[in-house]
């Protein structure tokens, strides 16, 4: 089930939020359990099981593991409890089929046990509540990847105040705007190249850039959404994107986006292999294996290899030759920044790397390619506003208006009704937008 579709919103949401608002705080969670796994079985049953399973056995490691802390037994039931995890994992990744959601989940439950084994939680032994937690819709099939510490009390008590719950409907209705009115239109631009038979050299960097944003607005308007949600349920999700496209070193770019990922990784990989306090081979491995896995995480293909591995030769790159220098012109280091974004992201939406090496020469003039073709110039002038608007909405700008505007007193009321309407307006035009039957995927899903 999408958020962003016509039965989420107007059935599965009012009806999951209207029963769990009325139930005592008691059967709170287990309510929210019964309709994260309503929620995930939606289209295929089957990968309920799967999760149904991840999950057991995640607990009972949990148990096993507090129950032998001190001893070896203790990480002999860890090592077995990411080794299942894991080849659970490879299993979905590498098979004929791949349950919508499955690195996302897993990893959090390698995060608790992981976390059990440190000592930096107890581990949980009612079912009800790690399996809400697992499951947990607003975040299961997309993240943001959210640690079992870092929600832990939460899972206990919590208290639904107006603020908190009207501050989450406000982030849920611009997520689902940045995700149908923003991503999905963009998303069609790259379909509409993709099938065309008049490309040029424009037309491919008009695509690169379209891509860029689609896959911006797409994973960030889901987070916001997620984060929305969670805050209507009386949880508080970490944020997952903080303007990524404004950075000025790749470093910056990876602490911007996707943020819940790369702590994990930072946290749980690359620290414990020694990080930076070893030497410099050594260090260089570790940056080559975190990015490796980062890349195998999005997929078991090569061109989502290469894609990490990408990353980490930039990595090394600024910190061992050109890093201090980049620092020195802002113009230039955030010049560099989306342009080694924008490639990487080409070589990510490619079908395989023949594909992807054909689609980076082209954007440099080596392939049978006009410099512009008719078919550029039309769909320049049809998505050029919304692509204006993409562009300015990836910056900070629309949000330190709105925070001016507000900071205002004497326009505070005002300010309030105009936001209040604004939502509603967006909130009938993505609906508009669904009801139309336009294009509607979610290209995280299949991560």
């Amino acid at each position: 089930m999408l958020f962003s579709s016509i039965p989420f919103l107007f059935y599965f949401l009012p009806v999951t939020l209207l029963v769990y608002y009325l139930a005592p705080e008691k059967c709170k969670n287990f309510i929210l359990l019964i309709a994260s796994l309503i929620f995930y079985g939606w289209g295929e049953p089957r990968f309920v099981f799967a999760l149904l399973g991840a999950t057991i056995l995640g607990f009972l490691f949990g148990l096993l593991i507090g129950k032998f802390e001190g001893t070896k037994w203790s990480l002999v039931f860890l090592l077995l409890s990411v080794s299942s995890s894991v080849g659970l994992l490879l299993y979905f990744k590498l098979g004929t089929f791949f349950p919508i959601g499955v690195s996302f989940y897993t990893f959090q439950l390698l995060s608790y046990t992981i976390d059990v084994y440190r000592k930096e939680v107890k581990p949980q032994k009612n079912f009800v509540i790690l399996a809400t937690y697992v499951s947990m819709f607003p975040q299961l099939i997309a993240g943001p990847i959210v640690r079992y510490q870092d929600i832990e009390m939460q899972l206990f008590s919590r208290k639904l105040h107006f603020s908190n719950i009207s501050e989450g409907i406000r982030r849920f209705v611009l997520g689902l705007g940045k995700k149908v009115l923003i991503a999905n239109a963009l998303g069609e631009l790259c379909e509409i190249f993709r099938a065309s038979n008049e490309k040029s050299v424009a037309f491919f960097w008009l695509y690169a850039v379209s891509f860029m944003l689609h896959i911006y607005f797409d994973f960030s308007g889901y987070s916001d959404m997620a984060i929305g949600l969670g805050k209507m349920l009386g949880f508080d999700f970490l944020e997952n994107f903080n303007y990524p496209y404004i950075s000025r070193s790749i470093a910056e770019f990876w602490r911007r986006w996707h943020i819940s990922l790369g702590s994990w990784f930072r946290d749980y990989v690359y620290i414990p292999l020694g990080g930076n306090r070893v030497s410099k081979a050594r260090w260089i491995f570790n940056i080559a294996v975190v990015w490796f896995l980062t890349g195998f995480w999005h997929g078991a293909a090569w061109n989502f290899i290469v894609w990490g591995m990408m990353f980490a030769v930039l990595l090394l790159l600024e910190k061992l030759v050109y890093g201090e220098w980049l620092k020195k012109s802002k113009v230039f280091s955030h010049a560099y920044v989306l342009l080694m974004v924008l490639l990487s992201f080409v070589i990510f939406n490619a079908t395989d790397l023949r594909e992807a090496a054909d689609y980076i020469a082209a954007m440099f003039g080596f392939g049978a390619y006009p410099l512009i073709s008719d078919e550029f110039v039309f769909y320049l002038k049809n998505f050029g506003m919304l692509l204006l608007v993409g562009t300015i909405g990836a910056t900070p700008l629309p949000a330190r208006l709105m925070g001016w505007m507000k900071g205002r007193a004497s326009l505070e009321k005002g300010v309030n009704l105009l936001e209040i309407s604004g939502l509603l307006v967006l909130f009938v035009l993505v609906t508009a937008y669904l009801v139309d039957g336009s294009f509607n995927p979610f290209l995280y899903f299949r991560f």
